[in-house]
């Protein structure tokens, strides 16, 4: 996945900046109310409207055929991620990623004479993606479907003297999925460098790094119904669409399912229904084959004078919200049904916040990955500078301070950062581990960079599980007469000491997936080595353990677990079904 990030969008990867907010607030709306558009029912995408409620009213038909000409507009311009780098170049385009627009600038105005059949293209990248002032003509010569005028009816751009300044940020974002290649454009909120100060607390964030992360993540497989719990911009509420038949997609912002609502009918995506309200309020009773969730989970200090800014913070005390989320995310799974979300969990002296995440799961299978932990003093400048306020600042002092203070009185010194994947068993696999198969329950610490993904992580998560839930159902005599192979992006590495024969050291390497690093022993390198699908597992221990002069059941009983866990983790590979 690729696009241009928000220029407020400071957050590696890792470090997540998420799209919604929560407070204590139950709120609770009706489409009657005016100030919230409701979206084109005609793409089934509708914010808690009934199918058969009272006709679309001029103002939903109006911004319908809007969005129609900005649509036409953008693809005439070819405003893509591809068109934007190739205007301005891998460096302006790299500073951009780091949030700088200076070289980019300097670019446009270097070759402005040369532009010729990209000057719209240009027009549009240094009105939206530089969000600065451009010549109103210009603007009316780059959207000639929607004007000027219309723009700015619809919310998009606003006139300042004889130039247009943009009112919503507004960039092309690409990826690539298990179906192939997309590109959408997205509107979000303007991002600080824009406004030229810090964000507001309604502040609706666009596509940044938790956001890719987490579509990465996303099982591409098909599902009924899927929950995004917090769509923000809609993104995620985008991507599941792909993959299922039916998304709901909540928030407690009303600005925030407006914007959505927008970027759905921008790009012409059906099935997505919107519903305003806090957490799991707007969806109880129901169950959904999927959950996906980026939630506001930035620990923040509950104190005047600290901005709650709706798309990172819940309203609650500590890794509180993320708790909750976890805590309740079984009982709206389907039978078989599976969560994933992005989540901070605090450390607070012995106690160790991945084991607290762990106990939030109960009776849910669970996949726990730690990517990163942070010590409060990091995390605090992150956060901060995350709001759109400067280092070496008054404010950024005094916010600096109130979430020290914060930490240092509830005990907390690190907060880690990760994955989380639930699973809600089904009868059939409820009946199956009674008989002996093990539910999982894997909690990890992976913080090293990721193995070439491709498509996304969520190919190799659905790979990992089904071979899981595969080994796990095998007595050890029955995944002794399999015959397995190792997976293509295995390779094996040997140490040697100069002049030794033997190696020091084997490792096994994945060059997909979590890049994973295993030490292998003699016995364990020699299976791997002899798994090309010819021999049982059985037949190739019988063999070592002759070769080796050791116990052949002694020699088993090391042998299948490893071989277990290197099928769980995608290294060795089961025979099709």
């Amino acid at each position: 996945m690729s696009g241009l990030p928000s220029l407020s969008d400071r957050t590696p990867t890792l470090r997540a900046t998420c799209d919604i907010g929560v407070t204590g607030r139950n709120l609770r709306w009706t489409p009657d109310d005016a100030h919230v558009t409701i979206v084109d029912v005609r793409l089934n995408c509708r914010v808690n409207a009934e199918p058969n409620r009272e006709p679309r009213d001029r103002t939903t038909d109006r911004t319908t055929d809007l969005l129609a000409r900005l649509h036409a507009d953008l693809r005439r311009a070819r405003f893509t991620v591809g068109a934007l780098q190739a205007l301005w170049g891998t460096a302006a385009a790299a500073a951009l990623h780091r949030g700088e627009r200076v070289p980019a600038r300097r670019v446009l105005e270097a070759r402005r004479a040369e532009h010729g059949s990209s000057a719209d293209l240009a027009t549009l990248a240094e009105l939206f993606v530089l969000g600065l002032p451009v010549p109103a003509d210009d603007v009316a010569r780059a959207l000639p479907e929607l004007g000027v005028d219309a723009g700015a009816e619809l919310g998009l751009i606003a006139r300042r003297g004889p130039s247009v300044v943009a009112s919503l940020d507004l960039r092309p974002y690409a990826f690539t999925d298990a179906r192939g290649s997309g590109e959408w454009w997205i509107l979000s909120d303007l991002g600080e460098l824009a406004i030229e100060g810090p964000l507001g607390e309604q502040h609706v964030l666009g596509v940044g790094g938790a956001s890719m992360t987490l579509a990465g993540l996303m099982l591409p497989t098909p599902a009924r119904s899927v929950l995004d719990l917090g769509t923000g911009c809609g993104i995620q509420a985008m991507h599941a669409s792909r993959f299922a038949d039916r998304v709901v997609a909540t928030d407690i912002s009303e600005r925030a399912l407006k914007l959505a609502g927008m970027n759905l009918e921008l790009n012409g995506i059906e099935g997505v229904e919107l519903r305003l309200g806090s957490l799991y309020e707007p969806v109880a009773g129901e169950r959904f084959d999927r959950i996906v969730s980026n939630p506001p989970f930035v620990i923040t200090p509950r104190v005047a004078g600290v901005p709650e800014y709706d798309y990172r913070d819940g309203g609650m005390v500590g890794d509180e919200l993320v708790e909750s989320v976890i805590r309740a995310a079984g009982d709206h799974l389907e039978p078989g049904g599976v969560a994933q979300l992005l989540a901070n969990w605090e450390y607070a002296g012995d106690r160790d916040g991945l084991a607290r995440a762990a106990e939030w799961a109960g009776g849910l299978d669970h996949w726990i990955v730690e990517r990163e932990v942070q010590h409060v003093t990091e995390y605090a400048e992150t956060w901060i500078r995350d709001g759109g306020t400067r280092p070496g600042t008054e404010a950024f002092g005094r916010l600096y301070t109130a979430w020290l203070d914060d930490f240092e009185a509830r005990g907390v010194d690190r907060v880690g950062f990760g994955y989380v994947l639930l699973r809600r068993r089904d009868a059939a696999d409820v009946a199956t581990r009674a008989s002996g198969s093990a539910g999982q329950a894997r909690v990890e610490r992976l913080h090293g960079p990721l193995g070439d993904v491709g498509a996304g992580l969520g190919g190799h998560l659905v790979e990992c599980l089904v071979a899981h839930d595969r080994q796990s159902s095998l007595s050890d005599a029955e995944l002794a007469a399999i015959r397995l192979t190792v997976a293509g992006d295995i390779t094996e590495e040997r140490h040697y000491w100069p002049g030794d024969d033997d190696p020091t050291a084997m490792l096994l390497r994945q060059g997909g997936g979590f890049a994973r690093s295993v030490v292998l022993d003699t016995g364990l390198a020699a299976l791997v080595g002899a798994c090309d699908g010819e021999l049982a597992v059985g037949a190739i221990i019988a063999a070592l353990a002759q070769l080796l002069e050791v116990d052949e059941s002694a020699l088993a009983a090391e042998l299948l677990p490893a071989a277990r866990a290197l099928i769980d983790d995608g290294m060795l590979l089961l025979p099709s079904e």
